[in-house]
């Protein structure tokens, strides 16, 4: 009988200090969960995501929708703060400013 690897869902997403401001984010990449919930709320479905971005699995992208679902205030909070930073850059520098 062979064993499939088992991967412990906690390790899918992470947070590091000196990536997106310590924001929670796939393990191993910078691309947020923030970001994923936000192209999931625009009507991708995860599997459109994960064929949109190839270096995901749908697992991961499976893994941050369920980050999102259990922790909907604090990633919301973190949108609402990008969206203002945007808006004070815009109102700073005159012109739409690009989010990361």
């Amino acid at each position: 009988m062979v064993m499939a690897s088992v991967t412990e869902i906690g390790t899918l997403i992470d947070r590091d200090p000196k990536i997106r401001g310590g924001r929670p984010k796939i393990a191993g990449t910078g691309l947020t969960v923030s970001r994923i919930a936000g192209w999931y709320k625009m009507g991708m479905t995860p599997e459109e995501i994960a064929l949109e971005y190839p270096h995901l699995t749908l697992a991961q992208v499976h893994a941050a929708l369920a980050y999102y679902h259990v922790n909907r205030d604090e990633i919301e909070a973190d949108v609402a703060q990008e969206e203002a930073a945007s808006l004070q850059l815009e109102h700073q520098f005159g012109t739409k400013a690009t989010r990361q």
